[in-house]
């Protein structure tokens, strides 16, 4: 009989530890380290449907195919 994770050994131990007085019984984690995500491009061949991951360095924002940046241009409205 499989049993999914949400109601798994840990999860039940866990609920019966929590219960009656005494508050929160395990720690919670809250010092976070990482601030950004690794960015992964997930492609597919529209032919085969073979999909490959490629992952790219962390960066706050990440934006495929906007406008290009150039130097010296004056700026348009």
């Amino acid at each position: 009989m499989e049993r999914s994770f949400v109601s798994g050994r840990g999860k039940r131990r866990y609920d019966r530890k929590q219960r009656g007085y005494g508050g929160q019984t395990k720690p919670i984690f809250r010092k976070k380290a990482k601030t950004t995500k690794k960015i992964v491009l997930r492609m597919e061949c529209s032919e085969c449907k073979y999909r490959k991951q490629l992952p790219i360095k962390r960066c706050k924002h990440f934006e495929i195919g906007g406008d290009k940046k150039r130097k010296g241009q004056m700026i348009q409205f």
